[in-house]
């Protein structure tokens, strides 16, 4: 298909890549916002880019929409596809433009082009009798969207601001054929299916209060699997050398302007004062880190020094972009700081990368790698980020890792490898992260005496793995539908006697599992076995145990696995070892 881009050229693009998907939404965008002018004519038009998955309008409309005018507009979309309206691209002098816009009463447009800068060429996209202010790109005819659907509705404040008038954003999705589109709405639906916080409601592993927006509560079933995903990563990081702290929660203003975050970061920070001193709730653990390092003098034997830290941090987050745990204001950030050497740089990032993916691999996630370089708003000189970002590079070609390079990404410290996790509907997630750093031991004048008997600046890797462990666990959620795998579940086995008699021993199969570890219930409510397996099933407990006589009298039990309909007969010593075995292993 041919793509129209800002400056008038065209090219020819397939939907498979990139620009030729983003120039069909962006026109599936366009046929939207026109099928709205031409149904509700008085709605005022916002914005309306494409994403990753589909594509947005923002609309001023009193009432907003209804599912019966949703359908409508799917109707008229239709009609404007077969239509077949050529898409034009032009550009008007501002005032003409300005001119322009007001004639088409559309406010949000005039307040665009106001804020543009004067040098700025303005274009605009005409497709029958609809005109747009817009850069495009755009793809040259409306027949070329063959396949769409409106998939949701929110609320939206103009440019993103809370001060601002809340809009209506219709979400919607465009194909070029309808069996891809079919494929995308199934899998969709399975994600509502998935959604962790339905299944975190469900099986009773967080919530989420009006009294503390953004801020999850744990409760006992969340714990257990929040605790387990801490443990392992204790076990791991025993095993690499790397050495365990706790920073403050609280730091003053003068900590917080040497490493920067006062100045490039304030805005997503809790401030308070204390004894007439100004100081801010932790964002992020390393000038914290930075702190421990300097505690005591340091040479260069002890590098490279590995120090974690499971931090409580708080960010402020805008209301309407939160979402479950997957968006939060508190979340406890798996964190480590590695201080070495200049010659330690490239080992130590493939040691990290090493332990990223073993994590990722027992959780049966594929992985990709985005590589982010130096952005606008950044502290340091020119050559010390090339320095950094060359390393990182380095790093992932001897690893023979593949990779893409996200310019101007990196955070503003430094440059950074980020990891995006692709779960079981073929979703990504961005996880884990490596970020290599001059800049803070340089403000905080870290040092270590070198075999040269001189003082020298360590350099510095910051690193998470899970990212946040609470956003990690909705990944877990949905991933696994809350089928987690038995070491990780928060009820291991149910015992489901079927009379009261087998009562008895029930109890002894319960004190042989918990003497192994294992985390166990019993049912013994007078209701049908069949009932009580549903139950659990629902629970999305692993392992089911139906008890009756015979499995008394012969010292077995009937194991039922969470998603077969068969029972296997064991011994019951047989099943507690087979079990803490699994749990052991992690399989």
């Amino acid at each position: 298909m041919k793509v129209i881009f800002h400056d008038g050229h065209i090219e020819e693009h397939t939907f498979e890549d990139e620009v030729g998907r983003g120039a069909l939404r962006h026109t599936a965008a366009h046929i939207l916002a026109q099928a709205v002018k031409r149904l509700y004519p008085d709605t005022k038009l916002a914005i309306g880019p494409s994403i990753k998955d589909g594509f947005y309008y923002d609309f001023d409309k009193e009432g907003g929409f209804s599912q019966e005018e949703l359908d409508a507009l799917e109707v008229e979309m239709k009609k404007i596809c077969k239509e077949n309206l050529k898409l034009e691209r032009y550009t008007l002098p501002r005032a003409e433009a300005l001119k322009l816009m007001e004639d088409l009463n559309e406010p949000y447009k005039v307040e665009l082009i106001n804020d543009l800068p004067e040098d700025e060429e303005l274009s605009f996209f005409k497709q029958g009798e609809y005109v747009d202010l817009c850069a495009g790109p755009h793809v040259t005819y409306t027949s070329q969207v063959k396949a769409f659907k409106l998939t949701s509705v929110a609320g939206a404040y103009w440019r993103g601001s809370e001060k601002n008038k809340m809009l209506t954003r219709i979400y919607g999705t465009a194909f070029t054929s309808k069996a891809d589109l079919e494929e995308y709405l199934q899998r969709l639906e399975e994600a509502k299916k998935r959604d962790h916080r339905k299944i975190g409601k469900e099986m009773k592993l967080f919530m989420i209060s009006e009294e503390g927006p953004g801020f999850p509560f744990m409760l006992p079933n969340g714990m257990i699997i929040k605790n387990e995903l801490i443990n392992y990563w204790r076990e791991l990081h025993t095993r690499e050398g790397y050495v365990e702290v706790q920073t403050p929660m609280i730091l003053n203003r003068h900590l917080w302007e040497t490493s920067g975050h006062w100045d490039h970061y304030k805005e997503n920070m809790y401030t308070t004062v204390i004894d007439d001193t100004d100081f801010a709730i932790k964002p992020m653990n390393c000038p914290g880190g930075m702190l421990v390092y300097k505690s005591e003098p340091r040479s260069y034997r002890d590098l490279p020094m590995r120090i974690g830290e499971l931090g409580l941090v708080h960010r402020h987050e805008k209301s309407g972009e939160l979402h479950g745990l997957m968006r939060v204001r508190c979340f406890t950030q798996d964190d480590a700081h590695i201080f070495m050497t200049e010659d330690q740089i490239t080992d130590e990032i493939k040691g990290v990368v090493r332990l990223i993916d073993e994590v990722y691999s027992l959780f049966g996630f594929k992985y990709a790698v985005e590589l982010s370089t130096m952005p606008e708003d950044h502290m340091g000189e020119l050559k010390d980020w090339e320095h950094a970002t060359d390393a990182l590079k380095q790093a992932l070609e001897e690893m023979n890792l593949p990779y893409t390079i996200n310019e101007g990404d990196g955070a503003f410290y430094g440059p950074k490898i980020d990891f995006h996790i692709e779960d079981s509907l073929g979703r990504t997630w961005q996880c884990g992260t490596i970020q290599l750093d001059f800049q803070l031991p340089m403000k905080f004048e870290a040092e270590y005496i070198g075999a040269d008997g001189q003082k020298h600046r360590p350099i510095m890797i910051h690193r998470v793995v899970f990212g946040s462990i609470e956003r990690f666990m909705g990944v877990l959620i949905e991933h696994y539908a809350g089928k987690f795998p038995t070491w990780l579940a928060p009820e291991q086995v149910r015992v489901l006697p079927i009379t009261d008699r087998n009562n008895e021993y029930t109890d002894k199969i319960i004190e042989a599992l918990k003497a192994k570890g294992i985390r166990c219930t019993a049912d013994k409510r007078a209701e049908k076995t069949g009932y009580k397996v549903r139950e659990a099933q629902v629970s999305r407990v692993p392992y089911m145990l139906v008890i009756g006589d015979r499995e008394q009298e012969e010292g077995t039990v009937s194991v039922r696995r969470r998603d077969h309909t068969d029972t296997t007969t064991m011994q019951m010593d047989e099943f507690v070892d087979m079990v803490a075995e699994e749990i052991k292993n992690k399989k």
